[in-house]
């Protein structure tokens, strides 16, 4: 076992459902963790059934009630603390998170710096939970709007960020004065175990009712319990837009409510007027960082014909530095897949690209070997392809970049903006007027639009999330607390009169 494992107490046979201060066995067969980093199995984990669904709902709902009552900043202090409990383990956090998942450890530990900076957001959103003030057309009268928790929300997060995700959600959540029921990858379930022991000591001594911070691990069943749930007020879910359509379609037939953060296909115009030094690193963070498995990763390249070799050139030699291996050493650029899945769609994409035309110019392949048993590790590759063709416009989960080639700025954003996917985007370019157009509304239709940095690297002060077929969703800074409340407008008559809107007149 692990020396960072055994810090954050995660046991070789660990319950996977929790109401926060309590873990409840639920027998089942176990879901097992194997590391993608050595291909060794980490722990198995019970995963939640109906009865464990059903106890754990009954609980949220039950703790929303005594939740909802605690003042705004008194819940915010309890994120604090949480917060300080994460700043204490940050390094066992970010070790695991590298270990489970297969990033870097640099990315492992910054995840878990995005934890700590959403809990300090939170706190501080804890006493800003505003409402406007609006003029009444009649006279004497008071109208003003305000926010009130929804009840329990439920979060469906990703394997490639195993614990930033679920705080972005959690942590405005629970300052909003809901409850939360955590479904985490069935992936990454080790993480989401760590995360739950952590808090649960802050949880026990603010006196927390039982049921605000809920861990359910399960598969697509159990996604699917939340999505059908009418007791599910807010259903938060990240992941691939197949799923999102699943998702969407189920709380939708109930009027409930969602927040999709779905696929990206995410690109980088590279202008003539570049700074060619500045792109370049961009570029290759966006697309190998996490091994590709960001939903912010570079994906495309569109590169103006004027410095197309110049920049593919120094981009084909960058890639020739890029260290591949264990990602819990510092030395090493890049990762491996999460699993033998990817590793599969990552050469089916390889060769639906070739068939299209594709002509690459660093090729992939699996890498075997010493240091690579796991099985999991792969070689980016770029290709040069032509604007259009079908496996471009679909997103692959791995370090794949594909180069394309622009003549003016209204062609490489049409390029840009041609896929289903909107979430982020980026142009490099030190001309002012090119960079105010991609940023306008004839520029880049996505949800984020970067300039002169890539593609991936969102910081938590600004509301995360795409358009189209990303979802529409917004998490974490800027107003994204209000997906997670009720807006109610209020009107009060304090004169002795009861004037009618729009000067109607009703006399009895």
């Amino acid at each position: 076992m692990n020396d960072f494992i055994r810090d954050l107490q995660i046991d070789a046979n660990n319950a996977g459902v929790s109401t926060g201060q309590f873990w409840i066995d639920t027998g089942s067969v176990e879901i097992k963790s194997y590391s993608p980093v050595d291909g060794k199995l980490i722990a198995g984990v019970k995963p939640c059934d109906k009865d464990a669904y059903e106890l754990v709902v009954e609980k949220a709902g039950k703790a929303f009630l005594e939740w909802r009552e605690w003042p705004a900043p008194r819940r915010g202090e309890v994120v604090r603390q949480i917060g300080e409990k994460i700043r204490q383990n940050k390094e066992a956090l970010g070790r695991l998170v590298s270990y489970e998942m297969g990033k870097s450890l640099q990315e492992g530990l910054g995840e878990v710096q995005e934890m700590i900076d959403i809990c300090d957001f939170a706190v501080g959103l804890s006493r800003q939970l505003y409402g406007n003030t609006m003029q009444s057309e009649r006279p004497l009268h008071r109208m003003y709007e305000q926010w009130h928790p929804l009840g329990i929300v439920s979060i469906i997060s990703a394997f490639n960020f195993p614990v930033a995700v679920w705080s972005w959600n959690a942590m405005l959540a629970w300052v909003c004065g809901n409850t939360c029921i955590w479904k985490p990858s069935e992936k990454t379930p080790l993480c989401s175990i760590a995360c739950q022991k952590l808090i649960s000591s802050v949880l026990i001594k603010n006196n927390v009712p039982e049921g605000v911070s809920c861990l359910i691990i399960g598969d697509r069943t159990t996604g699917e319990w939340l999505s059908n749930d009418k007791r599910i007020q807010l259903l938060s879910a990240t992941g691939s837009t197949k799923m999102g359509k699943a998702v969407g379609a189920a709380v939708a037939a109930r009027l409930g409510r969602s927040l999709l953060e779905l696929g990206g296909n995410n690109a980088v115009i590279i202008s003539q007027h570049a700074d060619l030094d500045i792109a370049l690193i961009g570029s290759v963070f966006g697309a190998v960082g996490t091994a590709g498995q960001r939903c912010t990763s570079t994906r495309r390249l569109i590169i103006h014909e004027s410095i197309y070799k110049k920049f593919r050139d120094r981009l084909v030699k960058a890639y020739d530095q890029l260290k591949i291996g264990n990602p819990l050493k510092e030395e090493n650029h890049v990762g491996p897949l999460i699993d033998k899945n990817a590793i599969q769609l990552y050469l089916k994409s390889i060769n639906q690209c070739k068939i299209e035309g594709g002509k690459f110019i660093v090729e992939g392949g699996i890498l075997e070997g010493a240091g690579f048993e796991s099985g999991c590790y792969v070689k980016p590759c770029i290709a040069e392809v032509e604007p259009g063709i079908p496996i471009v416009r679909h997103e692959t989960f791995a370090p794949i970049l594909y180069l394309l080639k622009y003549s003016t700025l209204e062609e490489a954003i049409k390029i840009q903006n041609e896929v289903p996917q909107g979430l982020s985007s980026s142009i490099m370019t030190l001309n002012l007027r090119e960079a105010e157009q991609f940023l306008s509304f004839k520029g880049s239709d996505c949800g984020i639009a970067n300039v002169n940095i890539g593609t991936s690297g969102a910081e938590i002060g600004g509301a995360f999330g795409g358009e189209k077929e990303t979802g529409g969703g917004r998490e974490s800074g800027s107003d994204a607390w209000k997906a997670y409340m009720r807006r109610q407008t209020n009107t009060i008559n304090w004169s002795d009169k009861l004037p009618l809107a729009q000067g109607i007149r009703f006399d009895l």
